[in-house]
């Protein structure tokens, strides 16, 4: 059998041409909406403080904003990021399911 595709290599290039457009041909007609979302919900949350290194900006600004954040319904976890630029942002993630206009609106 694979004598025949060796041996005719133009009625292998044709075959392998069609299965390439009907797969381009489904791939166009898959209804994605009808597909479950697989990332998770998140927001995010920058603070700036000028001038400030990243032990000052962790103690007077992400620590307070975490409490804060802290127990938001359909919160899975929380991470922080703090920089001597005097930039940090927290992420806040939540479970799957939850409407993200609605968390940003809790956070």
């Amino acid at each position: 059998m694979f004598k025949r595709f060796i041996r005719r290599p133009v009625l292998s290039i044709v075959i392998s041409l069609i299965i390439v457009f009907l797969g381009i041909l489904s791939m166009l007609k898959l209804p994605i909406t009808q597909f479950p979302s697989i990332s998770p919900p998140k927001v995010n949350i920058t603070a700036e403080y000028p001038g400030a290194n990243n032990e000052l900006l962790i103690k007077s600004v992400v620590i307070p904003l975490e409490r804060a954040i802290n127990g938001v319904p359909g919160m899975k976890y929380m991470s922080s990021d703090a920089g001597n630029d005097g930039e940090a942002s927290i992420q806040v993630v939540f479970d799957l399911g939850t409407d993200p206009n609605v968390a940003a609106v809790n956070v």
